[in-house]
């Protein structure tokens, strides 16, 4: 085989430069850069791995025969939106595994798929913004291919902390984004259309996604912004926390024998104050305890108070 190119170094990939086989013929690769190499056991020929920058700026991290782009197994496929510095990330990792992963041969299938996999729109005719969806705090959520146990690929949420960040994405669940975002829209239509999308995609798992969406589906555990915006319209109308509390039993004593609502079930539950032993207010409420504000410590049908 033809020897290893120095770690790091760059080339525009042209006809004739690199041999081919039939499974990379038809990669249209505009740059090609080698992150590593390694020596595989019984003999066989040195391998490398590349980074190939391709005609929409996506990024295939290919394990190949040194020297060539013959004997394709493919580690990874990383959208055009990736932090520049995954691919290296990727390899490392790869390369550090002595298993390497047991990555499937590249396929026509591969040069094809776009990522990531966020429909154009979701049910209620708004537009879905391009690069995903972002919280209060920035961080951006998106679903991906990402891989599952070697050779499979799954479909994913993903949530990445700044879109400058050269960090890894983190996988999340779909309540984990619908918390973020409190918002069951447009998470829940992005990611019904991403697993009709899905099925139709050899090779790419939908199951784990579609159990998270069947599950929020069902949860009776549920967001608790509608309730929290209910209850702030009412304090401006002069109504206490504490009275709100006791319309719903939850009522302590001081040392003098005084009673009060208890305040901080109350803000706890819609979300104002953290739980104890947690830093942050939970975004969610379970149904009962929401009916239970609502119709007695509010006056109002539960239903006016859901999202």
């Amino acid at each position: 085989p033809a020897t290893p190119r120095p770690a790091g170094a760059r080339e525009v990939l042209r006809p004739g430069v690199w041999k081919r086989d039939a499974s990379t013929a038809a990669l249209a690769a505009a740059h090609v850069r080698r992150l590593g190499a390694y020596m595989p056991d019984g003999g066989a020929p040195a391998r490398d791995v590349l980074q190939l920058t391709t005609v929409d700026l996506g990024v295939l991290v290919l394990d190949c025969v040194a020297g060539t782009l013959t004997d394709a197994l493919l580690v990874a496929h990383l959208a055009p939106d990736e932090p520049a510095g995954n691919a290296r990330v990727v390899s490392d990792l790869y390369l550090a595994d002595a298993t390497r992963g047991r990555c499937r041969r590249l396929s026509a299938a591969d040069l094809q798929q776009e990522h990531p996999m966020t429909p154009p729109a979701f049910a209620g005719g708004a537009d879905v913004p391009a690069d995903g969806l972002r919280d209060t705090g920035g961080r951006l959520y998106q679903i991906r291919e990402v891989q599952s146990t070697p050779p499979l690929l799954e479909l994913r949420w993903t949530c990445l902390d700044s879109p400058d960040s050269h960090a890894l994405f983190a996988l999340v669940t779909l309540r984990d984004v619908i918390g973020a975002i409190e918002s069951y829209e447009p998470a829940s239509a992005i990611t019904h259309q991403a697993l009709a999308a899905g099925a139709h995609a050899n090779g790419v798992s939908t199951d784990r996604l579609r159990h998270e969406a069947e599950r929020v589906d069902r949860s009776p555990i549920v967001l608790n912004r509608g309730l929290r915006e209910c209850v702030e319209r009412h304090l401006s109308c002069g109504v206490s926390m504490s009275e709100i509390a006791t319309r719903c039993g939850r009522t302590k004593r001081d040392r003098r024998g005084n009673r009060s609502g208890e305040t901080t079930w109350l803000a706890r539950r819609i979300g104002q104050m953290p739980e104890g032993g947690e830093t942050e207010p939970t975004p969610w409420v379970h149904s009962d305890t929401l009916a239970l504000i609502a119709r007695d410590g509010l006056g109002v049908s539960p239903r006016e108070v859901e999202l």
